[in-house]
């Protein structure tokens, strides 16, 4: 390898983005997961939002609870009474919006992904509330949602995500007034990369669990990698 990707350079330039939290080794978008990312050095945690029957913003990634709690049915069907009587693994509660922001606030950055329109306003509230302007970044596969996001607070960054190789994805990004693309790891490349920085767009792949593959896209130039394992820069086949 060469030197200049040593690992010490690699986690000073590359930012690590736990994805729902440490969601390899615990409980996907979990307190619990959360606090593991901290604790193997996460620069950033990304979590899924959406809203409940009484309008309380939750962490949670499918429209229902059955893949991830012991529950069944909708999200948006359930108070947060009723959501937080839910076993979401290893004894852990689904949270709220502010609970993680309450863990996370002055030790690491946060990604939030938007699930459903409509709630931008209220995610937005929290982070005012909260005065975590320059500590987010709000993200979503849909351009509607992050207009509506520019719209209510045109400081707040934004990330596309992107799940396909578009013929312009920076395109896409400015489209939506995007300061960030999150392009699938799997259609990423040089082009798509350096087509971003020319247009002051940062550049976060996921979602990256190999090291060998993070390897590669660390010498494209990614600004940062989004990854259910915090401690994939700390491994061995980025060391080699």
């Amino acid at each position: 390898m060469t030197g200049e990707l040593r690992e010490g350079d690699v986690l000073n330039r590359v930012l690590v983005i736990a994805h729902r939290g440490a969601s390899a080794y615990e409980p996907e978008n979990t307190l619990r997961s959360i606090k593991r990312a901290l604790n193997l050095g996460a620069d950033m945690v990304e979590i899924d939002v959406r809203t409940t029957k009484d309008g309380h913003i939750v962490v949670i990634h499918d429209a229902t609870v059955d893949r991830t709690t012991n529950g069944r049915g909708y999200v948006k069907d359930m108070t947060l009474e009723e959501l937080k009587k839910l076993d979401a693994g290893l004894g852990e509660r689904i949270p709220t919006l502010q609970e993680v922001i309450s863990l996370v606030k002055g030790r690491v950055g946060l990604v939030i992904e938007i699930k459903v329109p409509g709630i931008e306003e209220k995610v937005l509230k929290i982070v005012n509330e909260n005065k975590l302007h320059d500590d987010v970044l709000i993200t979503s596969f849909y351009h509607p949602i992050l207009l509506r996001v520019k719209s209510l607070n045109a400081k707040v960054r934004t990330g596309i995500i992107i799940a396909s190789r578009p013929v312009r994805p920076a395109q896409l990004a400015l489209d939506a007034r995007s300061n960030a693309i999150f392009p699938k790891y799997t259609y990423l490349d040089l082009e798509m990369v350096e087509e971003a920085h020319k247009h002051s767009l940062t550049v976060y792949p996921w979602t990256v669990d190999d090291p060998g593959e993070a390897r590669l896209l660390i010498e494209m130039g990614i600004d940062g990698i989004v990854t259910n394992k915090p401690d994939i820069l700390r491994q061995r086949a980025l060391t080699d």
